[in-house]
């Protein structure tokens, strides 16, 4: 939260150093076509001295770009969420705007004309005052709506960035969860298989123990990371399988069907533990006969699909899910989104555990 804290104003200060760019840009183009539009009039008109539709355009865009500041500085606090509470803080300041800009534009004016030794006539003061009151309130409606929707659209992206950080802190705070309701769980049940050893024969449960010992020390390094490549997630079944191999003892044999060409494809750290575990749990611990276990996977072009098939000599009852895969099913969710799905199926005395996720990576 302290980086999010910290990174916000870099950002908000960059998006508005941008867009400052950006109005500053638009409002000196625009000042540069209404002059070169004053001077086509200019002379269309037959007017033989050439500094005059400098002078008329060039006190407009002082006067107008003096108040524009002032406006912004002290005035403009705009807010994507209530536009018209925006509008309210500034309409009460037109008419003193608008007298201001007009006495600035006509003092500039007479001013100019006096240094170069000319007179500045006009048309009469009330036609005058109507027309830079029209022309003020043109620049006002055209660049106020410029500016709303500059600052907007800069508030739009800080608080959609902001969503973004709180949406990652919260899935990687979920993930975190999840692993710490995993190890504790797929701790317990690895104790209890050495426990049930440890009472027949010492030393396999010396070796089991072991194994145990390298297997914690594989999941802890790769509980770091919340994908690894599905190699590392293997090698740690394989661990996991050799335990059990040694509890049920020819009553179940382990297959390996993975092309080496998807072994680098990533994939959730401990996703798999789980469901073979449940094959092991379900499938050979029941059951006095051998049972066969077959983990194997296949890709097409945007999906990885691993499964996990077990012999079993009941039918399974799948109303109910444990610990392990509700965990799975979440950390999918959490990581892909509606991308990836865990399905169990059943039939013919067997059990088949499918995890389908894209390999592209991890949801948005």
């Amino acid at each position: 939260m302290h980086d999010l804290a910290a990174s916000t104003p870099t950002l908000t200060a960059q998006i508005g150093a941008f867009h400052g760019r950006i109005l500053l840009g638009a409002w000196c183009l625009f000042w540069v076509l209404m002059i070169v539009i004053s001077v086509q009039e200019h002379v269309v008109d037959g007017g033989n001295r050439w500094w005059e539709p400098f002078v008329w355009e060039g006190s407009s865009a002082v006067s107008a770009s003096t108040l524009a500041w002032l406006m912004l500085r002290y005035l403009a606090g705009p807010s994507a969420g209530a536009p018209g509470q925006w509008l309210r803080r500034l309409l009460p300041w037109l008419p003193l705007l608008c007298v201001i800009f007009f006495a600035t534009n006509f003092s500039l004016r007479y001013g100019i004309y006096a240094l170069a030794n000319a007179h500045y006539s006009h048309e009469p003061w009330s036609h005058m005052f109507l027309y830079e009151s029209l022309k003020f309130f043109l620049f006002f409606g055209l660049w106020t709506g410029i500016v709303f929707g500059l600052h907007s659209f800069t508030q739009w992206r800080e608080q959609n960035e902001r969503l973004q950080r709180l949406q990652k802190a919260l899935a990687e705070a979920q993930l975190a969860q999840l692993k710490a309701q995993l190890r504790p769980h797929f701790l317990f049940n690895a104790l209890n298989t050495i426990s049930s050893v440890m009472q027949v024969d010492v030393a396999r449960a010396d070796r089991l123990l072991t194994r145990l010992a390298d297997l914690l020390r594989i999941s802890l390094t790769a509980g770091e990371r919340d994908t690894v490549p599905l190699q590392e997630e293997l090698r740690l079944l394989q661990l996991y399988a050799s335990i059990m191999e040694e509890r049920f003892t020819d009553r179940v044999s382990v297959r390996w069907r993975i092309p080496e060409e998807m072994l680098g494809v990533p994939i959730p750290t401990l996703l798999l533990q789980p469901l073979l575990e449940n094959a092991f749990k379900h499938g050979v611990e029941p059951s006095t006969a051998p049972q066969v276990i077959d983990i194997c996977a296949h890709r097409d072009d945007t999906t990885l699909h691993v499964m996990i098939r077990n012999t079993c000599a009941k039918n399974p009852d799948f109303g109910r899910e444990g610990v392990g895969l509700r965990n799975c099913r979440e950390r999918l969710h959490v990581l892909y989104g509606d991308a990836a799905t865990l399905s169990l199926t059943g039939g013919h005395g067997e059990v088949t555990a499918t995890v389908s996720l894209p390999v592209s990576g991890v949801h948005a």
